[in-house]
């Protein structure tokens, strides 16, 4: 579900409550097609992404995983979710209303700019059975944490979070709303080509390619 953009400010949310707003190929895709036509919008300067309900997003849909003639949609709809989100050209914020779990953790990891509440929590479960992605997060929180959290699987709270600079706020769950909106429309007063600009500097300091997910 997208909204807006309004005061140049886009939401995005996942809208999967009773799955816990899993990753399945349907939601990437959606998800990828909105950023798209974001991108393309001149009156976006900013994007926040949430989940709805009280969990941001446990990750892939592994049902999906079970099916083997789904095999090649999902690696595909995987590799573009990833590539859609680390190359979009406009300032990104997650608003972590909750659990952020294995692809869910990904995707606050990829956005530029991430507040929590404080039931939020991160971790790697998928570790048990596959791939962790790793570089995007060594980019931010630096390889000491992000070896541990890739090689651990163990969770990291909001408090632990905030303490080492992952999120940059975390707030009561009631008080997110306000505080995601009053960061993207803090970020959305500078002009879109500046905003641009800036986020073409991210992107090259972290040597974004066009990788797969499973190269991350």
């Amino acid at each position: 579900m997208v909204d807006g953009p309004s005061t140049g400010v886009a939401t995005i949310t996942l809208n999967r409550p009773e799955k816990r707003n899993a990753l399945s190929i349907a939601v990437r895709d959606a998800v990828s097609d909105a950023l798209d036509k974001l991108a393309a919008d001149d009156e976006c300067r900013a994007v926040v992404v949430t989940g709805a309900g009280d969990v941001f997003s446990a990750g892939f849909d592994l049902r999906e995983f079970e099916r083997p003639e789904l095999a090649e949609e999902l690696w595909a709809s995987s590799d573009r979710f990833h590539r859609t989100w680390l190359e979009f050209p406009l300032p990104t914020v997650a608003a972590v209303n909750g659990p952020a779990l294995a692809g869910g953790f990904d995707l606050a990891v990829m956005c530029d700019v991430r507040v929590a509440a404080d039931t939020a929590r991160f971790s790697h479960p998928e570790l048990a059975f596959g791939d962790v992605v790793y570089g995007p997060l060594h980019d931010l929180v630096g390889g000491s944490l992000a070896r541990d959290l890739c090689l651990t699987g163990r969770t990291m709270d909001a408090a632990e979070a905030l303490r080492v600079g992952f999120v940059s706020a975390a707030v009561p769950v009631d008080e997110l709303p306000a505080v995601a909106a009053q960061t993207a429309e803090a970020i959305a007063r500078a002009p879109r080509e500046v905003l641009l600009r800036t986020k073409a500097k991210f992107v090259r300091r972290a040597g974004v390619v066009a990788a797969n997910t499973l190269d991350l």
